[in-house]
């Protein structure tokens, strides 16, 4: 039989945890509201399959085309979204260690892989979103363009795409995991394993079924759908945890 929060840690280290997991909790949901706001009002897409419609809607004047080096004028405004996407990725590991920390004790080592899956992705982002920081922008600015191509968010099948694609990827395994150790009936730990679990199948899924339809050449396409399904996930479950996290760390019941 499934026990849920386990009580057999001294209540200064269960306090300690739940007050760093509600501020791990409450932060990455700001954290991940703000780059999905940047992001929609700052970073429209301008190649791939979703530039041409922006462009007939009048969002943009043209696409960024091969081999996507002309985008200094885009620096730093479409940039500005990745500090808070590589904040939320760290306080994703934070998170992921304080979520399993109050998981039953028949589900701990789900809880470290998910653990393992959350650090690889927090990774990925924080080196995927640095390299654009300090690397890109300063060599666009500075006419240092050669193989930038490569590196360039505007190019759908670079290396900042497939990075992007493998962290939130990694992500939802993460999300699946954290939703099998939310075990008790109550309407907020139910409410969280099924956002986790929708976002996870979301993230998972997603890629099967891109890769389904369009082989390997992926471009923005489930990039996109990753993206703001995670972020999505984050914003409701980082509030929801909030709460989870504060009632836990005032009683020592569940």
């Amino acid at each position: 039989m499934n026990q849920p929060i386990s009580n057999s840690n001294p209540d200064p280290i269960r306090k300690s945890v739940s007050r760093l997991g509600f501020w791990a909790a409450l932060l990455i949901s700001v954290a991940s509201l703000a780059a999905l706001v940047i992001a929609v009002t700052t970073a429209p897409a301008r190649s791939g399959p979703n530039c041409p419609p922006l462009v007939e809607m009048g969002v943009i004047q043209s696409c960024v085309l091969y081999p996507f080096t002309d985008v200094a004028a885009y620096v730093p405004i479409e940039y500005i979204w990745m500090f808070p996407a590589t904040a939320l990725a760290l306080l994703f590991v934070v998170l992921a260690i304080c979520i399993n920390h109050f998981a039953p004790e028949d589900r701990k080592i789900t809880g470290q892989i998910a653990i393992a899956f959350s650090a690889i992705a927090a990774g990925v982002h924080a080196i995927n979103y640095f390299i654009q920081l300090a690397v890109m922008q300063p060599s666009l600015l500075n006419g240092e363009l050669e193989y930038l191509s490569l590196y360039s968010q505007y190019n759908p099948h670079g290396i900042f795409i497939a990075l992007e694609d493998l962290g939130y990827f990694m992500m939802g395994l993460a999300f699946l995991l954290f939703a099998f150790l939310f075990v008790r009936r109550d309407k907020l730990e139910r409410a969280i394993k099924v956002i986790f679990l929708i976002g996870g199948i979301l993230a998972v899924g997603g890629l099967i079924v891109t890769v389904l339809l369009h082989g390997m050449d992926l471009e923005y396409r489930y990039e996109v759908l990753s993206l703001v399904s995670d972020w999505m996930v984050l914003i409701v479950t980082g509030i929801l945890l909030s709460v989870f996290f504060r009632r836990a760390g005032q009683s020592q019941q569940p």
